[in-house]
C-alpha cells in the first residue's frame, strides 16, 4: 500500500478519536467550550481548511505499522500528539501576537486571552487524558510508558518556546544557538510521534531509539525547510509573503548564519527592522553571504540523518515505506 493508501484509511480514524476525545469539554452541557475548541480544530462549517495536514497523528500510526504492530492501537497516542501540537499553537498565538491561523482568527482574537488560554490548557489535559486509553487498546504498562514520554516531550516543547522568545532580545546568538531551540519547539514533538509509534509496536529498546532518531532529524530538517522557506520560498505556495520572516526579525537558520558573516546583512539587521520594500535586496544579500546555500546543504544533511535511521531498522512492509515517502514530501516541500 502507498502512502495515499495509508492516509485514506488512517486520516478518517485519526479525526473520529479526536472528536471524541475533544467531545468530553462539553461534559454538564458547556456546549460552547467545547465550541471554542472546535473552532481552533477546524470542525466549525466555516472552514475545512482550518483542519491542518494532521502530519503528527500520522506519523505515530504509519510508525507503528512500520514497527510491525496494528496501527489501531495507536489511535489514542495520534489524537494525543495532535492535540499537544493544537495546545502549543493557541498559546504560541497568544505569546507571538498572531491575529491568525490557517487564513482565520486566532482563539484569542475572537473569545480574548484569558479563555484562549484556558483552551490551550484544556487541549493539554484532554491530551494526556487520550493516552489513558492505550491501557484499552494496548496494555496499561504501554499507557504508562506513552504517558512519561508525552509529558517530557511537552516540557520540551516549553523549554524550546522559552529560548524562542528569550531569542527576541538577544544580539549575540549564533547558529549553534539555534539548535536547541528548534529541538524543543519542532524536532521533540516529532521524535515523540515516531518513538510512541514503536512503542505501541512493542518494538525492542534499540528500534525504538532509532525510530526516535529518525523523527528528531526529520523534525530539525523540517525546521531548516521552512526556515528556507520563510525568505525564499514562493509566497503563491507557502500562502504567506516570503518577506514576512525578514520583517518581523525571526532568528531563522539563514539570519543566524548572515549574522556570523559580519558582512552588509549583519551591519543591515543591526540598525534596525527591515522595511518590506527592501526584502528582496537583503535576501539576495543573504544569499550572497552564503545563508542560501548552508541552509540547503542543512537541511539535506539532516534529511540524510533522517532517513539513515529509518533505513537502520531495516521494516520491510507498507508502513516504513509510507514513513519514508511522507519523509521526502515534507524535505522537499515547497510549501
Amino acid at each position: 500500500m502507498s502512502l495515499n493508501d495509508l492516509s485514506s484509511a488512517m486520516l478518517p480514524k485519526i479525526e473520529e478519536e479526536l472528536v471524541s476525545v475533544v467531545r468530553r469539554a462539553s461534559i454538564n452541557g458547556n456546549e460552547q467550550f467545547y465550541s471554542m475548541l472546535a473552532y481552533h480544530m477546524g470542525w466549525d462549517k466555516s472552514a475545512a481548511v482550518a483542519l491542518g495536514k494532521r502530519i503528527r497523528p500520522l506519523m505515530v500510526l504509519l510508525t507503528t505499522s512500520a514497527a510491525g504492530g496494528e496501527w489501531e492501537r495507536a489511535l489514542p497516542a495520534a489524537a494525543a500528539v495532535e492535540l499537544v501540537h493544537n495546545f502549543s499553537l493557541i498559546h504560541d498565538d497568544i505569546q507571538d501576537g498572531s491575529d491568525l491561523r490557517r487564513g482565520r482568527p486566532t482563539v484569542w482574537k475572537i473569545w480574548g486571552m484569558p479563555q484562549a488560554i484556558n483552551v490551550g490548557d484544556a487541549m493539554f489535559a484532554l491530551a494526556h487524558s487520550a493516552t489513558l486509553r492505550l491501557a484499552d487498546t494496548s496494555s496499561p504498562e504501554i499507557a504508562i510508558r506513552a504517558s512519561r514520554l508525552l509529558l517530557f516531550t511537552c516540557l520540551e516543547l516549553t523549554r524550546g518556546q522559552y529560548l524562542d522568545m528569550q531569542y527576541e532580545n538577544r544580539n549575540d546568538l549564533t547558529v549553534d544557538d539555534y539548535w536547541p531551540m528548534v529541538s524543543g519547539k519542532t524536532a521533540a514533538l516529532l521524535a515523540a510521534c515516531t518513538e510512541l509509534g514503536a512503542i505501541i509496536a512493542g518494538a525492542n529498546d534499540t528500534t525504538c531509539t532509532a525510530f526516535h532518531d529518525f523523527g528528531r532529524s526529520l523534525g530539525l530538517a523540517f525546521q531548516a525547510q521552512d526556515d528556507y522557506l520563510g525568505i525564499w520560498g514562493d509566497a503563491a505556495l507557502t500562502g504567506k509573503s516570503a518577506e514576512s520572516d525578514l520583517v518581523t526579525g525571526k532568528k531563522s537558520l539563514p539570519v543566524l548564519f548572515g549574522l556570523t558573516q559580519n558582512g552588509l546583512f549583519s551591519q543591515r539587521w543591526f540598525e534596525g527592522p527591515i522595511e518590506p520594500e527592501e526584502v528582496h535586496t537583503i535576501a539576495k544579500q543573504l544569499e550572497v553571504e552564503g545563508a542560501r546555500q548552508f541552509t540547503q546543504e542543512t537541511t539535506a544533511r539532516l534529511t540524510d540523518q533522517a532517513l539513515n535511521a529509518l533505513a537502520s531498522i531495516k521494516a520491510d512492509n507498507a508502513g516504513a515505506e509510507a514513513l519514508e515517502e511522507l519523509a521526502h514530501q515534507l524535505l522537499t516541500r515547497k510549501q
